[in-house]
């Protein structure tokens, strides 16, 4: 058979999703939307950030406010020592034609108003909603064994080799193709089981230590995390690495085929190129012994 007549790839859509992680994750990713904007909210009613049981008032390891200069409000975000001006993003923000001390905008925030209330009305109902549904999808991936086949890296995948290839791929912005892309490369099973055994639960965890019925409930959990402002610490810094998540995830959606990634979340089904086998010849099958 000459080059020119030999098969050319052709386009099979493949079974990715079930249809439980097809809707674990939307829910997840709805959830996750409203109590980022309504937990930024409530951070700000008091945006500073402390270590310890206690607050230590003017003397947080993260501090957004604003201050007053030459007859304009400039905002102003303290990390440590270290002050980098915020204006127009934090500290400061423009609400119509009047600027007003704000660690988050209006347009970041659930309600976009000032109403701590309802803005942890909404945080509670989504986090709720947000821990059972995270707690379906692992029982369901550990029973259907999505977690010990999808998941779970091989041995073969977490040889440095192998860690150190994918990462260059990557950076190349070369993704797996054919066969390789039915299933997930060591750097999508890396961050998505840090993501849902680690970042989660921890989120989740510190989530609850900031409250004080379910701290009565639970005492070891302010132990846990060595302090409620610690704990409400650890809940900013995991949620800001989810948030950190979901942007490279997005990147590498649409990088990797915007489309192609969607349907697969869709209706389970991803498409793949494959090269069918060569068609049997006559002189193919009488050179068979």
């Amino acid at each position: 058979m000459t080059n020119a007549e030999a098969p050319k790839p052709i386009k099979v859509l493949v079974r990715r999703h079930s249809r439980t992680v097809r809707i674990t994750h939307w829910i997840n990713a709805i959830s996750l939307a409203f109590l980022l904007l309504s937990g930024l909210q409530i951070f700000n009613a008091h945006p500073h950030l402390y270590w310890g049981q206690q607050s230590n008032f003017g003397h947080g390891w993260l501090s957004i406010g604003a201050y007053e200069s030459g007859g304009h409000l400039h905002g102003v975000t303290l990390l440590g020592a270290t002050a980098v001006h915020t204006t127009g993003v934090l500290g400061a923000s423009k609400v119509g034609a009047v600027w007003v001390a704000r660690a988050f905008p209006p347009w970041l925030t659930l309600p976009a108003t000032q109403y701590l209330a309802l803005g942890r009305r909404w945080h509670f109902f989504f986090a709720w909603v947000f821990a059972i549904n995270l707690a379906l999808y692992l029982a369901s991936a550990i029973v259907r064994g999505h977690l010990q086949r999808d998941l779970a890296p091989t041995f073969n995948q977490l040889k440095p080799g192998h860690v150190l290839h994918e990462i260059w791929n990557h950076m190349r912005l070369r993704f797996p193709k054919g066969e390789e892309a039915r299933r997930y490369n060591v750097l999508q099973k890396g961050a998505y089981l840090g993501v849902v055994l680690l970042l989660l639960p921890v989120m989740i965890l510190s989530g609850m230590t900031m409250s004080p019925s379910l701290d009565a409930d639970f005492p070891w959990l302010v132990d846990l995390f060595a302090g409620r402002q610690s704990a409400r610490s650890i809940h900013f810094i995991t949620a800001s690495l989810i948030v950190l998540f979901f942007f490279v995830h997005i990147v590498m959606v649409v990088l990797s085929g915007t489309w192609n990634n969607v349907r697969s979340m869709l209706t389970g089904r991803y498409a793949i190129q494959v090269t069918p086998p060569p068609p049997v010849t006559p002189e193919a099958i009488g050179d068979a012994p």
